[in-house]
């Protein structure tokens, strides 16, 4: 999983590739709870590149995207969102992979 680093790097992540980001922060318990199974998900998925966001370091990109709980999934295929799993609310696995696979 890459971790965002830049403003710039986003816009070129989501203008070069299918990529699903993963607002997160080191806090939130309920993140630390799809830590393990995440390797797993970027495997299975490997049309997508996976990337970390850490809300408290890019707060201004939750804003500007609607993200205000997490952890929570948005997609963007072909420069353009495809989907979002967004909520405060705890994700299993199935939830996740369920988001992906309508993507």
């Amino acid at each position: 999983m890459i971790t965002l680093e830049s403003d710039q790097q986003l816009k070129d992540l989501i203008n070069e590739k299918n990529v699903i980001l993963l607002f997160s922060a080191d806090w939130c318990p309920d993140c630390r709870v799809i830590e393990p199974i995440l390797p797993e998900l970027e495997e299975k998925y490997d049309e997508w590149t996976f990337v970390y966001v850490d809300r408290d370091a890019f707060i201004h990109v939750c804003a500007e995207n609607d993200v205000f709980g997490i952890p929570s999934f948005l997609a963007y295929k072909n420069g353009e969102e495809a989907g979002r799993f967004v909520s405060k609310d705890r994700k299993t696995k199935e939830e996740i992979e369920a988001f992906i696979e309508k993507l």
